[in-house]
């Protein structure tokens, strides 16, 4: 039993604390004056101030951090709930709080400082518009999230309104509350050619001689598959066919170049069907398709359509382990904990997860996503960009009306990678905003 307490006070508390329900919150927070929530370039993101002798959560952005921050009432989300207990837990020194006991005044609670950057998330925020989506930006070598932003979002400052909203009969479809960077699961679209890619290299290597004659449209048994307007690539190699996106190409290699229990093996790799590394939470991302699958069900998959789905972060993560030579870092969010006096009692470092791929097989995809940007599909925004740009578009139908999802995931300066940047945008179609635009307008703000 002794034993069993000691665990629980250092293994545990944290955990239970910071779960919704636990009603010791609510003690702590009547001697402890909630800490605020910073950004990593000292921006204050959530802040407790009196009211008329009352604590009152001030979030002064209001929905610009709402989902990566969260709020603090209606059994708390986001960094308000995975902090809670850092929030709520005190390190001034002992005179202070004597002082405080002797006065009847609350301790001032721990601060937190996050890996978030104002301006990438400004400028995240500012690029997605009022589209509904999604963009996660990250460093590669290190796991930190430098901007996570969420649409539609909500302002924390007024969750009386928001909750009351979300539970009439007209709210109750709303998906304001849903952070889509985790919690959204999407059709990959052509970003899932990396992946089938991957597997090719796996089987062939990268210097064999895959050829394919693209006419715009192909059929493979009894699918159909047509290029981006019909478009006539004429003849690809590998690299050409990722620099095109060219689906006719990439059924082709489904249907007669690769192993479906390979792609199964090799998507479950790169942690498809898997748990997320992600402390706050993300949802596992899916992929069904193996060797006893039906073959009609082959051309559409590997081309990121079908039944398979992930999550912008998740996305994310696959473009730092090509960028990071194989290895996948734990991203994180928090980079410290202070004091009242700004001391730090707490900081949290990278990690790294496992080698989700060689670090051949990594160099090898990077060489071909350098294509797309260099003269296919994104090189309309990145040719003469003044920073190198690896990476991958992607357009995913999700109904039989044709609407669209746009994507972009990839990383900057692929000698050194700076930043990876995974974008989704919802009915893209509906006035031609693509991920490449948003993800173009985060780097420029990277390198000003």
């Amino acid at each position: 039993m002794f034993g069993y307490i000691i665990y629980f006070q250092v293994a545990e508390a944290e955990k239970i604390v910071a779960d919704a329900g636990n009603r010791r919150q609510d003690a702590m927070s009547d001697l402890v004056r909630r800490g605020d929530i910073v950004s990593s370039d000292g921006v204050v993101l959530a802040t407790t101030e009196d009211h008329d002798g009352k604590d009152v959560r001030v979030y002064p952005y209001g929905e610009l951090f709402s989902h990566v921050v969260g709020y603090n009432d209606y059994g708390r989300a986001g960094l308000e709930l995975s902090m809670n207990f850092q929030l709520l837990n005190t390190h001034e020194d002992i005179v202070q709080q004597v002082k405080d006991d002797l006065r009847g005044r609350k301790k001032t609670g721990d601060k937190v400082i996050t890996t978030l950057d104002y301006k990438l998330q400004s400028a995240a925020s500012k690029a997605l518009g009022n589209h509904k989506g999604a963009v996660v930006v990250m460093e590669p070598d290190t796991g930190r999230i430098l901007a996570m932003v969420s649409k539609p979002g909500f302002d924390p400052n007024e969750m009386d309104r928001v909750w009351e909203e979300i539970h009439t009969e007209e709210g109750s479809t709303s998906t304001v509350l849903l952070n889509r960077a985790t919690q959204g699961l999407y059709a990959p679209g052509s970003t899932f050619k990396i992946v089938t890619a991957l597997q090719y290299l796996r089987e062939h290597g990268a210097n064999s001689d895959y050829s394919y004659k693209c006419s715009g449209e192909d059929r493979f048994d009894n699918v159909k598959i047509i290029c981006y307007d019909h478009r006539s690539h004429g003849e690809v190699d590998l690299e050409h066919s990722i620099g095109y996106s060219c689906n006719t190409s990439f059924a082709n290699i489904g249907m007669n170049e690769i192993n479906m229990n390979g792609l199964h093996s090799t998507a479950e790799d790169l942690l498809f069907n898997q748990e997320i590394p992600y402390d706050p939470g993300c949802l596992k991302s899916s992929f069904t398709l193996d060797g006893t699958s039906d073959r009609n069900d082959i051309p559409q998959t590997v081309i990121g359509q079908g039944n398979t789905q992930i999550t912008p972060l998740h996305n994310a993560m696959i473009m730092s382990a090509i960028a990071n030579g194989g290895v996948l870092m734990k991203p994180y969010l928090v980079d410290s904990v202070q004091n009242d006096k700004g001391e730090t009692v707490r900081s949290y470092k990278s990690s790294s997860v496992k080698s989700i791929m060689t670090t051949n097989e990594a160099k090898e995809l990077a060489e071909l996503l350098k294509a797309p940007a260099e003269y296919g599909t994104s090189s309309w925004k990145f040719k003469n960009y003044r920073h190198k740009i690896i990476g991958k578009t992607g357009t995913a139908e999700y109904d039989e009306g044709g609407h669209c999802n746009s994507w972009f995931v990839g990383y900057s300066n692929p000698e050194d990678p700076d930043i990876v940047v995974s974008v989704v945008i919802e009915d893209s179609d509906s006035d031609g905003l693509s991920g490449v635009q948003v993800a173009g307008a985060i780097f420029e703000t990277y390198y000003p």
